[in-house]
């Protein structure tokens, strides 16, 4: 009987593991990033018609916008349309300029002091049969000097520092691509140029390594 009672218990389990369907795999967040991040460089890779759109209608902001351009026509890499609907993907960013002065001064100087002195004295007696006189006689002298020079310089510096935030959005609205650079000017170019020449480095670099990582 007892056997009876173990071979039912042993055939109900079997019968309930084979009805159960198997658990299923849940993807990793790493598993999901890395097909965002191809994605991403895929439509990047494609981009060659570039539409900048207005940054703004501040003075600044539009001498920014325009720097930018020339650095990424330039480049020779990219098509700067002005057709948005032939563009592979549109160029938005903001931008900021501040001017200010900057006082430096240096002060130098030097001090010299010199001092002498001197003295003398004489003293004489005649002493005879218990009398005598006695005379004498002294000088004396001080001299100090003291000589100094100082020398200052004083100027004024106007120092301009520039910002820019840019991103590349695609057609259908995604955005592909972004960074912000400042500067504050180079040996010779102004921070606006500076700063637009840093964005479009950056964005060739990134394009390089993308490519490179394909090509694997």
């Amino acid at each position: 009987m007892l056997a009876a009672v173990l071979l039912f218990l042993f055939s109900f389990g079997q019968t309930q593991a084979a009805a159960s369907p198997p658990a299923q795999s849940q993807p990793s967040s790493s598993s999901s990033g890395t097909k965002v991040d191809a994605e991403i460089a895929s439509k990047l890779l494609k981009v060659r018609r570039i539409y900048v759109e207005s940054f703004g209608d501040d003075t600044i902001v539009k001498q920014l916008q325009a720097m930018l351009i020339n650095s990424l026509t330039e480049s020779k890499r990219f098509i700067i349309t002005e057709n948005k609907e032939k563009a592979d993907a549109i160029l938005k960013g903001t931008g900021l300029e501040n001017t200010s002065q900057e006082f430096h001064a240096i002060g130098d100087s030097t001090t010299v002091a010199t001092a002498s002195g001197g003295g003398h004295s004489q003293v004489s007696g005649n002493v005879s049969n218990g009398t005598g006189s006695v005379s004498g006689s002294s000088s004396g002298g001080f001299i100090a000097r003291k000589l100094g020079t100082s020398d200052s310089q004083a100027s004024t510096e106007t120092v301009n520092d520039a910002r820019l935030a840019v991103r590349l959005v695609s057609t259908d609205g995604d955005v592909i691509w972004a960074t912000t650079k400042e500067s504050k000017g180079a040996k010779y170019k102004g921070a606006s140029a500076d700063v637009a020449d840093q964005i479009v480095k950056q964005l060739s670099w990134d394009l390089d390594k993308l490519g490179a990582v394909q090509k694997q």
